[in-house]
This record gives structure tokens, sequence and C-alpha cells, in this order.
């Protein structure tokens, strides 16, 4: 008679302990939304009922990170090692840091083969090399390319809020090689002053 109502007990016990976790699971999805609207996490979803939504517009969260009392000018500069063009879409903008920003770079086999590249980045001044963040960048990858192929690759990166207030000026070069081929030293990009941004050979 012990055991079973030992039993009963523990059956009553697991019976609380499953519909507590039930009712925490359950609660769970509106604070998560709450947490997320409150911290500005969920920036997508803020977006998205901005433009599709069925109430009054609410306010893009801001990045409290980006620094707008400075800006920074970044340079773009394309060094094509080989039958090809490799070039910037734009040869420089004007960032703040902390800021997130976009530049395109174009490319075009012009030979009569199909070929495999790849780019080595390089900055000057060389220490913001270790302030300067790319989010995505083709030069993370190797690309093969049919003959007379275009295209075009984004590099999105982000100025480390951190960097010198001495630095005004950045200067981001690439040099595109053939894979297979000896492989370039990473590029010396020049002091912002006398950079000068190659049009591709």
């Amino acid at each position: 008679m012990v055991p079973f109502r030992q039993n009963l007990v523990m059956l009553k016990k697991l019976i609380v302990v499953a519909v507590g976790m039930f009712a925490f699971g359950y609660a769970l999805v509106p604070m998560y939304r709450a947490i997320c609207e409150f911290s500005g996490i969920n920036i997508l979803a803020l977006g998205e009922r901005e433009v599709f939504g069925t109430g009054s517009a609410r306010a893009k969260p801001t990045n409290t990170q980006i620094d707008t009392s400075r800006t920074i000018t970044v340079e773009f500069d394309a060094n094509a090692r080989g039958p090809w063009m490799f070039k910037p879409a734009q040869s420089s903008m004007q960032v703040h840091p902390g800021e997130m920003m976009t530049v395109m770079y174009e490319f075009q086999n012009v030979q009569n083969r199909v070929m495999s590249a790849q780019a080595i980045p390089s900055y000057a001044p060389r220490q913001a090399a270790a302030h300067f963040n790319k989010v995505e960048c083709f030069c993370f990858n190797q690309y093969t390319l049919a003959p007379g192929e275009k295209k075009q690759w984004p590099v999105v990166f982000v100025i480390d809020p951190k960097l010198s207030k001495d630095v005004s000026t950045i200067t981001l070069s690439y040099t595109f090689f053939e894979v297979g081929s000896k492989t370039p030293a990473a590029p010396v990009a020049t002091a912002p002053a006398d950079t000068k941004m190659g049009t591709g050979a």
C-alpha cells in the first residue's frame, strides 16, 4: 500500500512539473518578442512592420555604437595582375566609425579560357588593418569564371570606433591573382595622400 501512495505522489509531482514546463515554454514566445523589441535586437521584424504594418510606424532603432562625430574617408584600390579587368565601383566613400557600409567590386575574365582567381587585401595605414572589420568579402573565397564572364562582388565592412583618431583616411587595396599561378605578396597600399586607384590591366 505504501509503495502505491509513494508512486501516486510521484506521479502528481511529475504531472505538475510537466504542466509547469509546458506553460513556461508557451510563455517564452511573448517574452522573447517583448525582450527583442525592447532591446532592439529584432530589427528585421521592426523594419518589416514599418513597411507592411497596419498601424502607426515605429522609429527604427539607432545603432549607438556609430560615432557620428568622426568621418573617415575610405579609398578603394584594385590591382589586376593578369589578363582580366578588376576595379571598385567607386573610388571612395565617407564612413562613420561603427557604421556598416558596402562597396562593390567589378571583375571580368577577358581570356578565352576558364580561370580561377582569388584576391588578397591590404590596408594603409597598416594600423587600420586591425580595425577594418569585413562582414562579407569576395576575398574569403576562390572563384571560377568562364571566358568573358563578369561578376560584381560586395565588400561589407565596419570600422571599429576604437581606431586611432589620428587616422582620417584608410586605403583598402586588393590584388586579384590567378589560382595555380605563383601567389603574389599582399599589395602594399600606398599612403592615403599618395593613393591612386588602379583601373585594371
